[in-house]
């Protein structure tokens, strides 16, 4: 789609997508940091329960990817990460997707989840494997998969982007509207 007909971004997108990733990407970090820092690394083995047997809290690392697909290619899914945070400030800013406030919103969520995985993923906190710790199960015989504040902020964001595919107006009339 053309993008030159829509003019300037206005500040506020920035702002709201600015925000959503940064302070998503925050809360992240610092979640992790406050489980790991109560229950330790996986090798302790300590669960704290919210709702025992289904809801609570076990560190685990993940050195792969979703459902711990892929594992020891940490390498490649960071350069990855790193090509879809360059694609999405391309698509918002550059192409101007940014004049849609949900399609803001949904990529500046999916930026602090990939932005949160990413430092893990570096390891920037000290190993190369994202730190997961929200632990569902039912009968303790069937395990969701550990996953994180950043998953989170992934799967909402991918789940808006769903909702905006289905919900948004058809592109020529978007252009109808914003030269009216």
């Amino acid at each position: 789609m053309d993008s030159s007909h829509l003019g300037a971004v206005p500040a506020s997108r920035y702002v709201v997508y600015f925000a959503l990733a940064i302070l998503g990407c925050g809360f992240d970090l610092w979640s992790k940091w406050a489980v790991f820092a109560w229950l330790g690394m996986p090798t302790q083995g300590r669960y704290f329960w919210l709702i025992e047997p289904y809801f609570g809290f076990q560190t685990s690392l993940n050195r792969g990817a979703l459902f711990g697909l892929g594992q020891g290619y940490t390498p490649v899914f960071a350069l990855f990460s790193v090509i879809a945070a360059i694609g999405i400030l391309v698509w918002l800013f550059v192409a101007k997707a940014a004049h849609d406030w949900l399609l803001t919103a949904a990529l500046g969520l999916i930026t602090g989840g990939i932005f949160g995985n990413l430092y893990d993923r570096l390891g920037l906190w000290g190993e190369s494997a994202v730190r997961d710790f929200i632990l569902f199960q039912y009968n303790r015989n069937y395990v969701w998969p550990n996953f994180n504040v950043a998953d989170m902020l992934l799967v909402v964001g991918a789940g808006l982007l769903l909702w905006h595919s289905f919900t948004a107006a058809p592109p020529n009339e978007i252009s109808e509207k914003a030269s009216a």
